[in-house]
């Protein structure tokens, strides 16, 4: 994991999205236990209340859970859903962006959609 202490995010988002982005890639396996809030925040010298608030936002979601006792850990779907919301925001943020300014081009569906894949070649 990494923080950035310059940026504008806040840290408690960045945990929150450095442990998705670890359950996405498989570092953190669906049903297994995360570091716990004390060896997160004594690791990268961060405080636990912000840890554990970045924690809550997964838990809030339910890609992690807490099991009393035990720890935290990822909940089984975890990734696909994470996948899942990727995929919606990229088509939000990316896609839906493209083929606005193709139609504001001019572009057609067909020569887009032919661009697309000599991008892929």
């Amino acid at each position: 994991m990494e923080f950035n202490f310059n940026s504008s995010e806040p840290i408690y988002r960045q945990v929150a999205d450095q442990i998705r982005e670890a359950i996405l890639t498989g570092s953190f396996a669906e049903e297994t236990q995360i570091p716990s809030t004390t060896e997160v925040s004594k690791q990268f010298h961060i405080n636990p209340a912000t840890v554990l608030k970045g924690m809550n936002l997964l838990v809030d979601v339910g890609l992690i859970e807490k099991k009393r006792g035990l720890g935290m850990f990822v909940t089984a779907g975890a990734k696909n859903r994470i996948k899942q919301q990727k995929r919606d925001n990229f088509y939000d943020d990316k896609v839906a962006k493209l083929v606005k300014e193709a139609i504001n081009l001019g572009i057609s569906a067909e020569d887009l959609n032919q661009m697309i894949q000599r991008g892929y070649e």
